[in-house]
């Protein structure tokens, strides 16, 4: 994990709202987080929790209407995304930040060779000749592990494995040596043993670009085995936030614990009947006012019916979203 240094990115308050005929989701609150350059952060959660919405919003994926962007600061090496004119924000996307999005063959153009489009970003954003950018494409497709790389190029997406074209998304992605690479659930689809090699993959290309990376998943079990530092969230909320081993070690908000009793584990993993949480996301029609666990809490207090927790810091670089954190409040207090 790296040791202090200056932050990649920087992001305060950062909050997101859909405006839809039914009426506004609120569909991220307040979130704020940042990263250091080399380091990687996994960020879980059930689906719906916000995790994709954070990171396209803080890089301008999300179509306006319907969603409405706002915060504090987006701060990527030193530049407010937020207030970025939109040729900036171009640059940005695919020069310096990177997003593997979870299913490539939606993402992967059917009409255009794989050639084609690991060289469009390079040509784009790095302003090499064809010839080059040729010779680039080649040696990307090599470094994520593709055999016959030069005849490939020619090839189209449906052409190759989900695990190649998942292994195409990552070369385009890292096509001009970005900073910051965002992989949105990019084994999701993937077989397990894909899975792996894939994993494998990504921690070798960090180790060796020394990139930072945000990865998004709702498996803690992935990110165990790769994260730095691990974000938790939930109803567009970040409720607990540790380094992994901390984290694993020492879980105190009640949804990142129920979460880690749905990992099968042990010797008799198979045959064990899987942990599940009872009850649904809220739906976030206003932005919370109180807990937005506390319908599905096994260990509710009175107060998380009336105010939503603040982040408390309890040590190790450890902060959650609980009032059972809360030095000021004593066991037993107000619990419902």
């Amino acid at each position: 994990m790296p040791d202090g240094g200056a932050s990649v990115l920087d992001v305060r308050d950062l909050r997101c709202v859909f405006e839809t005929r039914s009426g506004a989701i609120h569909a991220v609150n307040a979130v704020s987080f940042d990263l250091k350059a080399g380091e990687l952060l996994g960020v879980v959660g059930e689906s719906g929790s916000g995790k994709s919405v954070t990171m396209m919003s803080l890089i301008g994926l999300l179509p306006s209407p319907p969603a409405v962007v706002t915060g504090a600061t987006v701060t990527f090496e030193g530049k407010n995304l937020l207030t970025a004119p939109d040729d900036q924000m171009r640059r940005v996307r695919g020069g310096q930040i990177g997003f593997i999005f979870q299913d490539p063959m939606t993402s992967l153009n059917p009409v255009f060779t794989v050639g084609f489009q690991i060289m469009e970003p390079l040509r784009k954003h790095m302003g090499l000749g064809k010839r080059q950018a040729r010779v680039r494409a080649q040696e990307l497709l090599e470094l994520v592990g593709i055999p016959d790389a030069a005849r490939r190029l020619m090839d189209y997406p449906h052409q190759f494995s989900g695990g190649m074209r998942q292994r195409v998304m990552i070369a385009i992605a890292l096509a001009c040596e970005p900073k910051l690479l965002i992989a949105d659930e990019p084994t999701t689809a993937l077989d397990v043993t894909i899975q792996a090699q894939i994993i494998e993959l990504m921690k070798e290309l960090r180790e060796k670009l020394g990139m930072a990376v945000i990865w998004i998943t709702h498996d803690l079990g992935v990110i165990a085995g790769i994260a730095d530092r691990v974000m938790v969230m939930y109803g567009g909320q970040i409720v607990e936030h540790a380094p992994v081993r901390e984290l694993f070690a020492n879980p105190r908000h009640p949804y990142t614990k129920a979460l880690l009793t749905t990992i099968p584990s042990g010797a008799n993993a198979r045959a064990r009947r899987l942990t599940v949480i009872e009850g649904q996301p809220p739906i976030l029609t206003a932005a919370p006012d109180a807990c937005s666990f506390r319908d599905r809490c096994p260990v509710v207090f009175e107060v998380c019916h009336r105010l939503n927790p603040g982040r408390y810091p309890i040590g190790n670089g450890h902060d959650v979203a609980c009032f059972r954190a809360d030095p000021g409040l004593a066991p037993g207090d107000g619990r419902g």
